[in-house]
C-alpha cells in the first residue's frame, strides 16, 4: 500500500505560494554565512592581538611556524615569498581574513568576500596543512569547500547585498 503527500497544496503558515521546502531552499546558506563570517572575524582579531604570532621568531611566531612547513608544503616559493617578511604577511592574513568575514557575515559584497576566503583557505591548505595525512585531518581544505556554495549564490537574504538590489528593483518599478 502506497501512501502519499500532497505537495501542491501552500501552508498556510507561509506567505503566497511558497511551502516550507522553498522557505528552507532560500535560507539554506545562512547558518554556514554565519558560521564562515564569525570564524573569519575571530581568526583575524585572534592573529591581531596576539603578540607571540605577530613576530618574525619565537614560539608561536608567525616566522617560526612559516620555517617549520616550508619543507612540507605543497609550493614551497610560496612560503618562501611569506619569509621575505613574515610580520607583513600575518598582518596581510589578519587584516584579509577580517574583511572576508565581515563582508560575508553582513553580506556585503558576499561573494567577492567569499571568493577571499576561499583564496586565503586555498593557500593555507597549500602552505599549511598540506602535509595533513590523511588529508581530511586538515582543516583548511574543509573551509575551502565550505566558501564555494557561497562563492556561487552569494548572500540572497539578511545581507547588504539583498538590501541594495531590492532597493534598485524598487526604482527601476520592480524590473530588476
Amino acid at each position: 500500500m502506497t501512501h502519499g503527500i500532497r505537495t501542491d497544496t501552500p501552508s498556510p503558515y507561509l506567505d503566497g505560494e511558497r511551502d516550507w521546502r522553498d522557505t528552507a531552499t532560500r535560507y539554506a546558506l545562512l547558518p554556514l554565512r554565519v558560521f564562515l563570517g564569525v570564524t573569519f572575524i575571530y581568526a583575524g582579531l585572534d592573529k591581531l592581538t596576539d603578540s607571540a604570532f605577530m613576530s618574525d621568531s619565537g614560539a608561536g611566531s608567525i616566522g617560526d611556524m612559516m620555517r617549520t612547513i616550508r619543507d612540507s608544503s605543497a609550493i614551497p616559493a610560496l612560503v618562501d615569498l611569506s619569509l621575505k617578511n613574515p610580520v607583513g604577511f600575518g598582518y596581510a592574513i589578519a587584516f584579509g581574513e577580517l574583511a572576508v568575514g565581515i563582508g560575508t557575515l553582513i553580506g556585503l559584497l558576499a561573494r567577492l568576500a567569499a571568493f577571499g576566503g576561499a583564496l586565503i583557505s586555498l593557500s593555507l591548505w597549500l602552505t599549511v596543512s598540506w602535509a595533513s595525512d590523511p588529508y581530511y585531518y586538515g582543516n583548511d581544505l574543509i573551509y575551502l569547500m565550505a566558501w564555494l556554495p557561497l562563492v556561487l549564490a552569494g548572500a540572497s537574504v539578511f545581507s547588504l547585498d539583498a538590501a541594495m538590489r531590492g532597493r534598485r528593483r524598487q526604482r527601476a518599478g520592480g524590473y530588476r
